[in-house]
């Protein structure tokens, strides 16, 4: 049964993670020289140590060294890093949701060679390269298109038969956790046969390359940040890849079109409302703090109402989200007619796309003039819900999903 009451475990996990990101992430996340650029480098010592508390296997099962974490847990750990830092949650929301897609993808001997190296490097994070739509290769808005691409498009990973194995080459331009991955998943069409094959290659194979340095947002310019994680573009160039490590065409099946795409957009739902979440907190810190009019500005009806308008809006958010992770775990309940059979993972993740960007406009008002300022964390809050609300997997096309359901048609 649907149940808001977390369980001890839940509570206690979500307090350790609170407790680290207000005391150590945020303040450095939002220092003001750290503010001033867009191009924000990841701060990859507080990644380490999340990682350390076990936040990049967190749904992997206890048998393989995880926590078995379903998604709602998932959900709450991620509000609590993005409210620290976007960027943080993205690379570990990522790595966690491969790490249990893969894992059971993986063949017995396949979990033997890779899961150890996975469980003795902190930073040792996952990476999808993929053409099936259905799953996408980041959390971005922009796909950019590196310099060294001299093909229109979407340049393609082909893969050839070479005796008792295969040779993988081509490009792929914007690979979420690329710059801190220590394995890729990488999806790539069969030169001169239909179909696909899905293989893994450590980052350092052979003719494996990442090119960290992606193009300005229009052209030119300082770069305009339309992205968060960790990405970069990945070139294979001639790659060879033993048939020991090529993943079963059923079990990569399952892998992308199962829950994949769902998790992952429920996920981002779960960021954006940590990034809301930090700019309401400085707001309400600011209106207690500021004086004018003879008391605190939060004693102000102008004010009070916006951050109440906030705060309404932070728990539809999070309220509607949790049952999205919950229905994804739980589909019996949509078969079992306990639950409409809305995609829940598209109605949560729109609706908080849209709302906590106005709301976190509303929160940068509460500052005046001083919102936005590029030392000031508002500005940058503003802008990471922008672009969560602009990103691949919520565009305008978004909701259509939706219309099909209640219509009953598909495109």
């Amino acid at each position: 049964m649907y149940n808001l009451q977390l369980t001890p475990e839940q509570i206690e996990f979500r307090d350790a993670v609170r407790d680290f990101v207000n005391r150590e992430v945020r303040p450095a996340a939002i220092d003001p020289k750290r503010l001033e650029p867009f191009e924000k480098p990841l701060m990859t010592g507080f990644l380490d140590q999340l990682a350390q508390m076990g936040l990049r296997g967190l749904a992997l099962p206890e048998e393989a060294g995880g926590a078995g974490a379903d998604l709602l847990t998932s959900c709450v750990l991620l509000e609590e890093i993005a409210a620290g830092d976007v960027d943080l949650a993205m690379v570990l929301g990522e790595t966690a949701l491969l790490a249990r897609a893969v894992h059971d993808a993986m063949s017995d001997g396949q979990r033997q060679r890779w899961l150890p190296k996975f469980e003795a490097n902190d930073r040792y994070h996952l990476s999808l390269i993929a053409r099936d739509d259905d799953a996408e290769r980041g959390w971005s808005y922009h796909q950019a298109m590196p310099a060294a691409a001299d093909i229109p498009g979407t340049p393609e990973v082909v893969a050839e038969r070479d005796g008792n194995g295969w040779v993988i080459s081509g490009l792929a331009p914007f690979v979420a956790n690329a710059p801190v991955a220590g394995l890729f998943i990488v999806q790539a069409r069969i030169a001169d046969a239909p179909g696909t094959v899905t293989v893994l290659i450590g980052n350092d194979a052979q003719g494996l390359s990442i090119d960290l340095e992606l193009p300005a947002f229009g052209g030119g310019g300082e770069r305009a940040r339309w992205h968060h994680g960790a990405v970069a573009a990945v070139t294979l160039n001639s790659c060879r890849v033993a048939d020991d490590d090529v993943l079963a065409a059923d079990a990569v099946r399952r892998m992308l079109q199962s829950g994949l795409p769902a998790r992952r957009t429920v996920q981002t739902a779960a960021v954006n409302i940590g990034v809301a979440r930090a700019a309401y907190e400085a707001a309400v810190d600011y209106a207690k703090m500021r004086w004018q009019g003879g008391r605190h500005i939060v004693e102000h009806q102008a004010i009070g109402m916006k951050l109440a308008d906030v705060a309404i809006q932070l728990e539809a958010a999070r309220g509607l989200t949790w049952k999205a992770a919950w229905v994804t775990d739980h589909p019996e309940a949509i078969s079992g007619r306990s639950v409409n059979d809305l995609p829940w993972a598209v109605v949560a993740r729109t609706f908080t796309a849209q709302s906590l960007h106005r709301a976190t406009l509303e929160a940068a008002e509460c500052f005046g003039a001083m919102g936005v300022m590029r030392d000031m964390p508002l500005q940058k809050y503003v802008h990471d819900t922008l672009v969560l609300q602009h990103a691949v997997d919520c565009d305008l096309a978004a909701p259509l999903v939706v219309a099909e359901t209640v219509a009953g048609y598909s495109r």
